[in-house]
Protein backbone atom coordinates (compact mmCIF):
# COMPACT_ATOMS: atom_id res chain seq x y z
CA UNK A 1 0.00 0.00 0.00
CA UNK A 2 2.92 2.50 0.70
CA UNK A 3 4.21 1.75 -2.31
CA UNK A 4 1.11 2.28 -4.36
CA UNK A 5 1.15 5.31 -2.63
CA UNK A 6 4.63 6.84 -3.72
CA UNK A 7 4.00 5.96 -7.14
CA UNK A 8 0.75 7.81 -7.14
CA UNK A 9 2.36 11.44 -5.05
CA UNK A 10 5.90 11.01 -7.32
CA UNK A 11 3.20 11.07 -10.80
CA UNK A 12 0.86 14.00 -8.92
CA UNK A 13 4.50 16.01 -8.40
CA UNK A 14 5.43 15.07 -11.54
CA UNK A 15 2.15 16.10 -13.53
CA UNK A 16 2.18 19.15 -11.49
CA UNK A 17 5.78 20.20 -12.30
CA UNK A 18 4.71 19.52 -16.05
CA UNK A 19 2.21 22.00 -16.06
CA UNK A 20 3.86 24.64 -14.51
CA UNK A 21 6.44 24.40 -16.83
CA UNK A 22 4.57 24.50 -19.87
CA UNK A 23 2.73 27.29 -18.42
CA UNK A 24 5.70 29.42 -17.04
CA UNK A 25 7.45 28.80 -20.74
CA UNK A 26 4.04 30.29 -22.61
CA UNK A 27 4.20 33.47 -20.19
CA UNK A 28 7.17 34.14 -20.94
CA UNK A 29 7.10 33.69 -24.61
CA UNK A 30 3.93 36.03 -24.68
CA UNK A 31 6.06 38.43 -22.60
CA UNK A 32 9.64 38.32 -24.84
CA UNK A 33 7.13 39.36 -27.62
CA UNK A 34 7.28 42.67 -26.46
CA UNK A 35 10.33 45.83 -27.92
CA UNK A 36 13.45 45.37 -26.08
CA UNK A 37 14.10 47.75 -23.40
CA UNK A 38 16.88 48.23 -21.15
CA UNK A 39 16.19 48.20 -17.25
CA UNK A 40 19.17 46.70 -16.45
CA UNK A 41 20.80 49.88 -15.04
CA UNK A 42 21.73 50.88 -11.17
CA UNK A 43 21.36 47.58 -9.58
CA UNK A 44 21.74 48.44 -6.29
CA UNK A 45 19.12 50.61 -6.30
CA UNK A 46 16.86 48.12 -8.04
CA UNK A 47 17.51 45.57 -5.25
CA UNK A 48 16.47 47.94 -2.92
CA UNK A 49 13.64 48.87 -4.39
CA UNK A 50 12.53 45.30 -4.73
CA UNK A 51 13.23 44.25 -0.83
CA UNK A 52 11.00 46.89 0.30
CA UNK A 53 8.33 47.23 -1.97
CA UNK A 54 8.20 43.13 -3.34
CA UNK A 55 9.25 41.54 0.02
CA UNK A 56 8.79 43.64 3.16
CA UNK A 57 5.28 45.05 1.34
CA UNK A 58 6.07 48.83 1.80
CA UNK A 59 3.35 50.14 0.01
CA UNK A 60 0.62 47.84 1.13
CA UNK A 61 1.21 49.59 4.47
CA UNK A 62 -0.39 52.81 3.40
CA UNK A 63 -3.19 51.19 5.04
CA UNK A 64 -2.16 49.50 8.20
CA UNK A 65 -4.39 46.82 8.64
CA UNK A 66 -4.93 45.79 4.91
CA UNK A 67 -1.23 46.11 5.14
CA UNK A 68 -1.22 43.67 8.21
CA UNK A 69 -3.62 41.16 7.19
CA UNK A 70 -1.86 41.09 3.37
CA UNK A 71 1.64 40.28 5.17
CA UNK A 72 0.33 37.60 7.66
CA UNK A 73 -0.81 35.94 4.41
CA UNK A 74 2.20 36.91 2.17
CA UNK A 75 4.37 35.86 4.79
CA UNK A 76 2.38 32.62 5.61
CA UNK A 77 2.45 31.46 1.88
CA UNK A 78 6.26 32.32 1.52
CA UNK A 79 7.18 30.45 4.86
CA UNK A 80 5.14 27.86 5.84
CA UNK A 81 6.22 26.42 2.31
CA UNK A 82 9.37 25.68 3.87
CA UNK A 83 7.35 22.92 5.34
CA UNK A 84 6.27 21.23 1.95
CA UNK A 85 9.88 20.08 1.21
CA UNK A 86 9.21 17.60 3.91
CA UNK A 87 6.38 16.61 3.31
CA UNK A 88 7.43 15.98 -0.59
CA UNK A 89 10.30 13.90 1.25
CA UNK A 90 8.18 11.78 2.53
CA UNK A 91 5.90 11.21 0.30
CA UNK A 92 8.76 9.84 -2.31
CA UNK A 93 10.74 7.89 -0.12
CA UNK A 94 7.30 6.86 1.98
CA UNK A 95 8.44 8.09 5.63
CA UNK A 96 6.55 10.62 7.67
CA UNK A 97 7.86 13.51 9.47
CA UNK A 98 11.20 12.95 8.34
CA UNK A 99 13.19 15.67 9.63
CA UNK A 100 11.59 14.80 13.68
CA UNK A 101 14.66 13.17 14.94
CA UNK A 102 17.10 14.89 13.05
CA UNK A 103 16.09 18.22 14.68
CA UNK A 104 14.42 16.92 18.27
CA UNK A 105 12.93 19.40 20.28
CA UNK A 106 13.57 22.09 17.96
CA UNK A 107 11.17 20.52 15.44
CA UNK A 108 8.31 20.74 17.81
CA UNK A 109 9.24 24.55 17.97
CA UNK A 110 9.39 24.83 13.70
CA UNK A 111 5.97 22.97 13.25
CA UNK A 112 4.98 25.78 15.82
CA UNK A 113 5.78 28.56 14.16
CA UNK A 114 4.76 27.72 10.80
CA UNK A 115 1.43 26.90 12.39
CA UNK A 116 1.21 30.32 13.90
CA UNK A 117 1.41 31.92 10.44
CA UNK A 118 -1.05 28.94 9.31
CA UNK A 119 -3.37 30.54 11.68
CA UNK A 120 -2.42 34.02 10.45
CA UNK A 121 -3.48 33.02 6.82
CA UNK A 122 -6.15 31.23 7.92
CA UNK A 123 -7.79 34.57 9.93
CA UNK A 124 -6.75 37.12 7.13
CA UNK A 125 -8.18 35.00 4.05
CA UNK A 126 -11.53 34.65 6.46
CA UNK A 127 -11.42 38.28 6.48
CA UNK A 128 -10.81 39.13 3.16
CA UNK A 129 -13.49 37.02 2.28
CA UNK A 130 -15.62 38.37 4.44
CA UNK A 131 -14.89 41.89 3.29
CA UNK A 132 -15.21 40.65 -0.87
CA UNK A 133 -18.45 38.64 0.35
CA UNK A 134 -20.68 40.40 2.66
CA UNK A 135 -19.02 44.20 3.23
CA UNK A 136 -18.92 44.52 -0.62
CA UNK A 137 -15.45 46.84 -0.59
CA UNK A 138 -17.14 49.06 -3.69
CA UNK A 139 -13.50 48.05 -5.90
CA UNK A 140 -14.82 44.58 -5.89
CA UNK A 141 -17.85 44.80 -7.11
CA UNK A 142 -19.03 44.21 -10.68
CA UNK A 143 -21.93 46.47 -10.72
CA UNK A 144 -19.58 49.56 -10.48
CA UNK A 145 -16.61 48.06 -12.38
CA UNK A 146 -17.20 45.99 -15.37
CA UNK A 147 -13.94 44.63 -15.73
CA UNK A 148 -14.55 42.01 -12.06
CA UNK A 149 -18.08 40.84 -14.24
CA UNK A 150 -17.62 37.15 -14.17
CA UNK A 151 -14.32 35.15 -13.85
CA UNK A 152 -12.10 38.39 -11.88
CA UNK A 153 -14.65 38.63 -9.18
CA UNK A 154 -15.17 34.65 -8.83
CA UNK A 155 -11.14 33.79 -8.83
CA UNK A 156 -10.35 36.71 -6.30
CA UNK A 157 -12.64 34.44 -3.93
CA UNK A 158 -11.93 31.15 -5.15
CA UNK A 159 -8.42 31.46 -4.03
CA UNK A 160 -9.38 32.75 -0.62
CA UNK A 161 -11.39 29.52 0.17
CA UNK A 162 -8.53 27.24 -1.09
CA UNK A 163 -5.85 28.91 1.09
CA UNK A 164 -8.84 28.57 4.03
CA UNK A 165 -8.92 24.69 3.32
CA UNK A 166 -5.25 24.18 2.85
CA UNK A 167 -4.72 25.85 6.44
CA UNK A 168 -7.53 23.82 7.93
CA UNK A 169 -6.06 20.76 6.46
CA UNK A 170 -2.53 21.55 7.99
CA UNK A 171 -3.89 22.34 11.32
CA UNK A 172 -6.44 19.11 12.05
CA UNK A 173 -3.62 17.01 10.18
CA UNK A 174 -1.17 17.65 12.89
CA UNK A 175 -3.93 17.58 15.50
CA UNK A 176 -4.46 14.08 14.09
CA UNK A 177 -1.34 13.16 13.84
CA UNK A 178 -0.19 14.00 18.10
CA UNK A 179 -3.66 11.86 18.67
CA UNK A 180 -2.05 9.13 16.74
CA UNK A 181 1.49 9.86 18.64
CA UNK A 182 -0.27 9.49 21.94
CA UNK A 183 -1.52 6.20 20.98
CA UNK A 184 1.69 5.09 20.32
CA UNK A 185 0.52 4.22 16.58
CA UNK A 186 3.51 3.02 14.45
CA UNK A 187 4.78 5.26 11.33
CA UNK A 188 4.20 8.33 13.58
CA UNK A 189 6.85 9.03 15.40
CA UNK A 190 7.00 11.12 18.80
CA UNK A 191 7.02 15.07 17.72
CA UNK A 192 4.80 16.35 21.11
CA UNK A 193 2.12 18.65 20.84
CA UNK A 194 2.28 21.50 18.29
CA UNK A 195 1.12 25.27 19.16
CA UNK A 196 -1.83 25.40 17.42
CA UNK A 197 -3.24 22.15 16.30
CA UNK A 198 -3.17 20.97 19.84
CA UNK A 199 -6.57 22.88 20.67
CA UNK A 200 -7.80 20.85 18.16
CA UNK A 201 -7.24 17.64 19.94
CA UNK A 202 -10.34 17.40 21.65
CA UNK A 203 -12.12 17.14 18.25
CA UNK A 204 -10.56 13.39 18.24
CA UNK A 205 -11.26 12.05 21.23
CA UNK A 206 -12.78 9.14 21.51
CA UNK A 207 -11.69 8.01 17.42
CA UNK A 208 -10.45 4.67 16.78
CA UNK A 209 -6.77 4.60 15.78
CA UNK A 210 -8.17 3.22 12.47
CA UNK A 211 -10.01 6.41 12.15
CA UNK A 212 -7.79 8.54 13.03
CA UNK A 213 -5.26 7.33 10.28
CA UNK A 214 -7.47 7.39 7.79
CA UNK A 215 -8.56 11.04 8.77
CA UNK A 216 -4.80 11.87 8.96
CA UNK A 217 -3.63 10.51 5.60
CA UNK A 218 -6.96 12.32 3.84
CA UNK A 219 -5.74 15.65 5.14
CA UNK A 220 -2.27 14.64 4.22
CA UNK A 221 -3.20 14.26 0.67
CA UNK A 222 -6.03 17.28 1.03
CA UNK A 223 -3.11 19.69 1.78
CA UNK A 224 -0.46 18.46 -0.59
CA UNK A 225 -2.59 17.74 -3.46
CA UNK A 226 -4.46 21.13 -2.32
CA UNK A 227 -0.53 22.82 -3.11
CA UNK A 228 -0.21 21.36 -6.41
CA UNK A 229 -3.10 22.19 -7.47
CA UNK A 230 -3.22 25.94 -6.02
CA UNK A 231 0.68 26.10 -7.93
CA UNK A 232 -0.79 25.32 -11.16
CA UNK A 233 -3.61 27.32 -10.61
CA UNK A 234 -1.42 30.22 -9.76
CA UNK A 235 -0.03 30.63 -13.46
CA UNK A 236 -3.99 31.13 -14.75
CA UNK A 237 -4.39 33.54 -11.63
CA UNK A 238 -4.17 37.10 -10.42
CA UNK A 239 -2.10 35.49 -7.63
CA UNK A 240 0.52 35.02 -10.60
CA UNK A 241 1.96 38.57 -8.77
CA UNK A 242 2.71 36.15 -5.89
CA UNK A 243 6.26 35.49 -8.12
CA UNK A 244 6.40 38.40 -10.30
CA UNK A 245 6.22 40.95 -8.06
CA UNK A 246 9.98 40.96 -7.53
CA UNK A 247 11.18 40.83 -11.00
CA UNK A 248 8.29 43.09 -11.78
CA UNK A 249 9.55 46.25 -8.91
CA UNK A 250 13.00 45.24 -9.82
CA UNK A 251 12.44 46.48 -13.35
CA UNK A 252 10.36 49.34 -12.49
CA UNK A 253 10.92 52.78 -13.94
CA UNK A 254 13.81 55.10 -11.91
CA UNK A 255 12.98 58.22 -13.06
CA UNK A 256 10.19 60.63 -11.55
CA UNK A 257 7.14 59.29 -12.31
CA UNK A 258 5.66 62.56 -13.97
CA UNK A 259 8.32 62.19 -16.45
CA UNK A 260 6.75 61.19 -19.66
CA UNK A 261 9.45 59.38 -22.42
CA UNK A 262 9.47 60.94 -25.68
CA UNK A 263 9.05 58.88 -28.68
CA UNK A 264 12.80 58.75 -30.10
CA UNK A 265 11.51 58.63 -34.05
CA UNK A 266 10.09 62.37 -32.94
CA UNK A 267 12.51 63.84 -31.43
CA UNK A 268 15.01 63.19 -33.90
CA UNK A 269 12.63 64.66 -36.20
CA UNK A 270 12.26 67.85 -33.77
CA UNK A 271 15.84 68.15 -33.58
CA UNK A 272 16.34 67.89 -37.77
CA UNK A 273 13.62 70.68 -37.95
CA UNK A 274 15.45 72.96 -35.40
CA UNK A 275 18.75 72.58 -36.93
CA UNK A 276 20.30 70.57 -33.94
CA UNK A 277 20.81 67.61 -35.87
CA UNK A 278 21.25 66.36 -39.61
CA UNK A 279 18.78 64.22 -41.46
CA UNK A 280 19.98 61.02 -41.58
CA UNK A 281 20.05 59.23 -44.78
CA UNK A 282 19.45 55.72 -43.44
CA UNK A 283 16.81 56.24 -40.53
CA UNK A 284 14.37 53.84 -40.09
CA UNK A 285 11.28 54.37 -40.75
CA UNK A 286 9.08 53.10 -38.00
CA UNK A 287 6.41 50.74 -38.69
CA UNK A 288 4.28 52.16 -36.32
CA UNK A 289 3.68 55.38 -34.00
CA UNK A 290 2.63 54.17 -30.47
CA UNK A 291 1.02 50.87 -29.95
CA UNK A 292 -1.95 49.02 -31.82
CA UNK A 293 -1.44 45.68 -30.25
CA UNK A 294 0.66 44.10 -27.53
CA UNK A 295 3.17 43.00 -29.51
CA UNK A 296 4.05 46.94 -29.97
CA UNK A 297 4.41 47.54 -25.93
CA UNK A 298 7.51 46.96 -24.32
CA UNK A 299 8.44 43.44 -22.43
CA UNK A 300 7.88 45.47 -19.56
CA UNK A 301 4.85 46.62 -20.43
CA UNK A 302 3.50 43.03 -20.75
CA UNK A 303 4.84 41.56 -17.72
CA UNK A 304 2.85 44.96 -16.14
CA UNK A 305 0.19 42.76 -16.83
CA UNK A 306 1.00 39.97 -15.63
CA UNK A 307 1.88 41.21 -12.36
CA UNK A 308 -1.67 43.04 -12.09
CA UNK A 309 -2.99 41.99 -8.74
CA UNK A 310 -6.48 43.42 -9.27
CA UNK A 311 -6.90 45.60 -6.40
CA UNK A 312 -8.49 48.08 -8.32
CA UNK A 313 -6.15 50.81 -5.76
CA UNK A 314 -5.49 52.41 -9.16
CA UNK A 315 -9.10 52.67 -10.32
CA UNK A 316 -10.24 53.99 -6.96
CA UNK A 317 -8.17 56.79 -7.08
CA UNK A 318 -8.47 57.85 -10.93
CA UNK A 319 -10.20 61.16 -10.77
CA UNK A 320 -11.67 60.29 -14.41
CA UNK A 321 -13.24 56.96 -13.27
CA UNK A 322 -14.56 58.66 -10.32
CA UNK A 323 -16.48 61.22 -12.46
CA UNK A 324 -17.79 58.06 -14.10
CA UNK A 325 -16.07 57.83 -17.21
CA UNK A 326 -15.43 54.50 -18.70
CA UNK A 327 -11.97 54.51 -18.11
CA UNK A 328 -10.34 52.13 -15.74
CA UNK A 329 -6.62 51.55 -15.37
CA UNK A 330 -6.68 48.38 -13.74
CA UNK A 331 -9.55 47.20 -17.40
CA UNK A 332 -6.46 48.38 -18.99
CA UNK A 333 -3.94 45.89 -17.31
CA UNK A 334 -6.78 43.23 -17.29
CA UNK A 335 -7.43 43.73 -20.70
CA UNK A 336 -3.51 43.74 -21.80
CA UNK A 337 -2.78 40.59 -20.37
CA UNK A 338 -6.57 39.03 -21.65
CA UNK A 339 -4.73 39.70 -25.29
CA UNK A 340 -1.93 38.37 -24.43
CA UNK A 341 -3.66 35.22 -23.01
CA UNK A 342 -5.24 34.93 -26.46
CA UNK A 343 -2.00 35.56 -28.24
CA UNK A 344 -0.25 32.65 -25.73
CA UNK A 345 -3.19 30.24 -27.09
CA UNK A 346 -2.61 31.40 -31.01
CA UNK A 347 1.03 30.48 -30.32
CA UNK A 348 0.32 27.58 -29.03
CA UNK A 349 -2.33 26.07 -31.80
CA UNK A 350 0.12 27.08 -34.41
CA UNK A 351 3.69 25.26 -32.84
CA UNK A 352 5.14 28.37 -31.36
CA UNK A 353 4.28 31.11 -33.85
CA UNK A 354 1.96 33.70 -33.84
CA UNK A 355 -0.46 33.78 -36.76
CA UNK A 356 -2.64 36.71 -37.32
CA UNK A 357 -6.25 36.68 -36.05
CA UNK A 358 -7.71 39.92 -36.98
CA UNK A 359 -7.76 41.54 -33.75
CA UNK A 360 -5.28 43.84 -31.61
CA UNK A 361 -5.50 45.55 -27.81
CA UNK A 362 -6.96 48.70 -28.80
CA UNK A 363 -10.53 48.33 -30.50
CA UNK A 364 -11.77 44.83 -29.34
CA UNK A 365 -10.13 45.22 -25.76
CA UNK A 366 -9.42 48.57 -25.23
CA UNK A 367 -11.66 51.50 -26.58
CA UNK A 368 -10.68 54.97 -27.78
CA UNK A 369 -13.32 56.37 -25.09
CA UNK A 370 -11.32 54.92 -22.21
CA UNK A 371 -7.45 55.60 -23.56
CA UNK A 372 -8.93 59.40 -24.44
CA UNK A 373 -10.39 59.76 -20.34
CA UNK A 374 -7.21 59.57 -19.06
CA UNK A 375 -5.57 62.57 -17.27
CA UNK A 376 -1.96 61.48 -17.33
CA UNK A 377 -2.42 62.54 -13.45
CA UNK A 378 -0.49 59.48 -12.61
CA UNK A 379 -2.76 58.58 -9.46
CA UNK A 380 -2.96 55.08 -10.69
CA UNK A 381 1.01 54.56 -10.94
CA UNK A 382 1.15 56.06 -7.38
CA UNK A 383 -1.17 53.80 -6.12
CA UNK A 384 0.49 50.60 -7.63
CA UNK A 385 1.17 48.29 -4.70
CA UNK A 386 3.39 46.41 -7.08
CA UNK A 387 4.30 49.71 -9.42
CA UNK A 388 2.20 48.88 -12.40
CA UNK A 389 2.57 51.68 -14.69
CA UNK A 390 -0.74 51.52 -16.49
CA UNK A 391 -0.23 55.02 -18.16
CA UNK A 392 2.20 54.37 -20.21
CA UNK A 393 0.16 52.00 -22.08
CA UNK A 394 -2.44 54.17 -22.31
CA UNK A 395 0.09 56.91 -23.76
CA UNK A 396 1.44 54.35 -26.40
CA UNK A 397 -2.28 53.19 -27.41
CA UNK A 398 -3.23 57.00 -27.72
CA UNK A 399 0.33 58.07 -29.27
CA UNK A 400 -1.16 55.58 -32.22
CA UNK A 401 -4.81 56.64 -32.31
CA UNK A 402 -3.24 60.31 -32.85
CA UNK A 403 0.00 60.14 -34.96
CA UNK A 404 -0.69 56.89 -36.84
CA UNK A 405 -4.51 56.84 -37.72
CA UNK A 406 -5.22 60.81 -37.17
CA UNK A 407 -7.89 60.41 -35.13
CA UNK A 408 -8.22 63.38 -32.29
CA UNK A 409 -11.22 65.01 -30.67
CA UNK A 410 -11.42 68.09 -32.01
CA UNK A 411 -10.19 70.09 -29.06
CA UNK A 412 -6.69 68.49 -29.15
CA UNK A 413 -6.42 69.05 -32.89
CA UNK A 414 -7.33 72.89 -32.41
CA UNK A 415 -4.02 72.50 -29.54
CA UNK A 416 -2.44 70.83 -31.74
CA UNK A 417 -2.23 73.80 -34.73
CA UNK A 418 -1.96 76.33 -31.87
CA UNK A 419 1.63 74.56 -31.23
CA UNK A 420 2.30 74.15 -34.54
CA UNK A 421 1.78 77.76 -35.74
CA UNK A 422 2.07 79.44 -32.24
CA UNK A 423 3.97 77.12 -30.35
CA UNK A 424 2.10 77.51 -27.78
CA UNK A 425 -1.69 75.35 -27.04
CA UNK A 426 -3.44 79.11 -26.97
CA UNK A 427 -4.80 80.98 -30.16
CA UNK A 428 -2.39 83.97 -30.24
CA UNK A 429 0.73 85.21 -31.72
CA UNK A 430 4.07 84.49 -29.70
CA UNK A 431 4.77 88.11 -29.97
CA UNK A 432 1.69 88.89 -27.85
CA UNK A 433 2.45 86.24 -25.01
CA UNK A 434 3.57 87.85 -22.22
CA UNK A 435 1.33 90.74 -22.80
CA UNK A 436 -0.38 89.46 -19.27
CA UNK A 437 2.73 90.78 -17.89
CA UNK A 438 2.50 94.39 -18.43
CA UNK A 439 -1.73 93.77 -17.52
CA UNK A 440 -0.72 92.75 -13.63
CA UNK A 441 2.05 95.49 -13.45
CA UNK A 442 -0.60 98.21 -14.65
CA UNK A 443 -3.33 96.33 -12.06
CA UNK A 444 -0.59 96.87 -9.50
CA UNK A 445 0.34 100.33 -10.22
CA UNK A 446 -3.32 101.14 -10.11
CA UNK A 447 -3.36 99.25 -6.80
CA UNK A 448 -0.94 101.61 -5.39
CA UNK A 449 -2.43 104.42 -6.79
CA UNK A 450 -5.47 104.09 -4.72
CA UNK A 451 -4.16 103.26 -1.77
CA UNK A 452 -2.23 106.33 -1.92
Amino acid sequence: MAIIQQIIFIAALGAAAWLIYQRVGIIGKTIRLGKDEDRTDQPGRRLSIMMRVAFGQKKMFDRPLIGFLHFAVYAGFILINIEILEIILDGILGTHRLFARALGSFYGVLIGFFELLALGVLISCSIFLIRRSILKVKRFQPARHREMNGWPQLDGKLILVFEIVLMIAILSMNAADSALQDLGSTHYPIAGDFLISQWFKPLFAGWSESALIAYERVAWWVHILGIFVFAVYLTYSKHLHIALAFPNTYFSRLEPKGEMKNMPEITQEVKIMLGLETQAGDAAVPERFGAKDVADLSWKNLMDAYSCTECGRCTAACPANMTGKKLSPRKIMMDTRDRLEEVGRNMLANKGEFMNDNKSLLGDYILEEEILACTTCNACVQECPVLINPLDIILQLRRHKVMDEAHAPGSWNMMFQNLDTNQAPWKFSPSDRFNWASVVADSGSESSSTAS
